[in-house]
């Protein structure tokens, strides 16, 4: 077996139990020790799926094997399942790593501002920038959507990191959600880019089906972010 079989061997295992385990935080009682429990499983398993993208995607890119020779454009395949995907494996690593560390740090945004976690959120960003600037090269409106969401979504994180007004003590909750909302958005993404061709090569190239998962995750986050909003509100008193 080859080395990028083995690759993919693993990110599917890898994939698979993220996959799984995202879901039971998203439904269980937040806080509960479930919930600590699987959230923590489903993000070191997108962060092992994400990590071993970035590496098939540099195999696809730079290794002297051609990469899947019945996709005749390679212009796209570069992009696709070079580019984007290792822009999309940095991206579920950088959602999954903030999620986690704004709940550790969750007194304290003095952490944040490191570079043990800047640094991530850069090497994001610079990888999205690249991810849309090919993906205008070429004229795929894919590649340049996806980065945008990165590029925003990273953006937002640094504004709670760095802003000077000092959060609630509670406003952490609804970063650690969006992160791993985002989490979940990139890696079913990121992981149809090597399952799809194989079960539905013809549909690979599809916008409506690389979109799903961002439409049903930007949803959930409305969603909580209205709920959120209605929670605290201040109720009125009868007169």
């Amino acid at each position: 077996m080859h080395l990028f079989e083995i690759l993919v061997v693993l990110h599917v295992i890898s994939g698979a139990t993220g996959l799984i385990a995202f879901w039971v935080p998203v439904v269980t009682r937040k806080g509960a020790a479930s919930h600590r429990r699987w959230g923590r499983i489903a993000c070191y398993g997108f962060i092992a799926a994400g990590t071993l993208a970035i590496a098939m995607a540099l195999l696809s890119l730079f290794g002297t094997e051609e990469r899947l020779p019945s996709v005749k454009d390679r212009a796209l395949f570069d992009g696709l399942f070079g580019w984007m995907m290792l822009y999309l494996g940095l991206l579920t690593i950088g959602f999954a790593d903030y999620g986690l560390s704004v709940v550790k740090h969750a007194r304290s945004r003095e952490e944040l501002r490191g570079g043990r976690y800047q640094v991530v959120i850069v090497a994001v960003i610079a990888s999205a920038l690249n991810c849309g600037l090919y993906g205008y090269l070429i004229g795929e409106i894919l590649m340049i959507a996806v980065a945008v969401l990165g590029v925003v979504a990273m953006g937002l994180q640094q504004r709670f990191i760095w802003r000077a007004q000092v959060p609630g003590p509670r406003a952490y909750i609804g970063e650690h959600f969006r992160a791993l909302i985002g989490m979940g958005i990139s890696a079913y993404t990121a992981f149809m880019a090597v399952g799809l061709i194989r079960w539905v090569p013809e549909e690979v190239f599809n916008p409506l089906v690389w979109a799903g998962p961002s439409v049903i995750g930007v949803s959930l986050i409305i969603g909580f972010t209205l709920q959120t909003k209605r929670v605290s509100a201040p109720k009125t008193k009868p007169a």
